[in-house]
């Protein structure tokens, strides 16, 4: 085996108690703000943000909005990652910028922003998967990316339910239909919701809401790279660990 790939065995091994590990007090106390950041947020934000997920979810699986350019092929896995964290680098300030100038508009620019924002990670993903040589054109593909983004940004409980399915992501892609159906939107847009939502609360705050949005999205688009990269990571290297990694 390379060395570079036992070294990518052994973050992996992290990534996963990373993403197995039970709910802390921390993340319980964290999941009782969001719930009653909820109620602060005004019906028609919440119309908009449960639209563009929707909007979001229907154009991976059927549009060509994202298309992206052919998948990578004969390149190791030390060049995929180099690549990879290139990208990442170039997508977190996109997408700190887009937060700032949104954050420093006010109450409609920053609702702007879910949107705006969700456009941006998914174009990411599909790079990404790109990089790692995975053809975006096959629908299973555009499930995977939906997976990762489920797995980046959701509470501890739901993302050690799609942490497992990608564990073993050609069985349970094998065993299950690929449709629209096969995407649960409304726990998907909840989730997802439950996960940003006091951080862009905060970006409505006049004065601060600029700081807030760069911040916000740069951690954001920082946390989706390290799941996408280790997600991809997983399925190139899956000849060579066990289901257990």
């Amino acid at each position: 085996m390379e060395a570079y790939d036992v070294k990518v065995l052994a973050e992996l091994k992290k990534w996963q108690r990373k993403m197995t590990r039970n709910a802390s007090l921390t993340d319980r106390v964290a999941k009782n703000i969001q719930n009653r950041t909820n109620r602060l947020i005004p019906d028609k934000g919440h119309e908009i943000i449960t639209a563009a997920i929707k909007n979001m979810v229907g154009a991976v699986l059927t549009g060509s909005e994202f298309t992206t350019r052919e998948p990578l092929k004969n390149i190791d896995l030390k060049e995929r990652d180099r690549l990879a964290l290139a990208k990442i680098s170039v997508y977190k300030k996109t997408a700190s910028l887009e937060g700032a100038g949104t954050g420093a508009g006010g109450i409609l620019l920053g609702f702007a922003d879910f949107p705006l924002l969700l456009s941006i990670k998914i174009k990411f993903l599909f790079e990404m998967a790109s990089i790692y040589g995975f053809d975006v054109k096959d629908l299973r593909e555009r499930l995977y990316i939906l997976h990762l983004f489920q797995l980046a940004f959701s509470s501890r409980e739901k993302r050690m339910q799609v942490f497992q399915r990608i564990l073993d992501w050609d069985e349970y892609i094998y065993r299950h239909p690929i449709s629209m159906e096969t995407v649960d939107w409304r726990t998907f847009q909840q989730e997802y919701r439950d996960y940003i939502d006091l951080a862009k609360l905060l970006q409505l705050v006049p004065v601060i809401g600029a700081f807030v949005g760069a911040v916000a999205n740069y951690r954001l688009l920082g946390e989706l790279g390290d799941t996408a990269m280790n997600g991809y990571r997983l399925r190139l290297l899956k000849d060579k660990i066990d289901t257990k990694i």
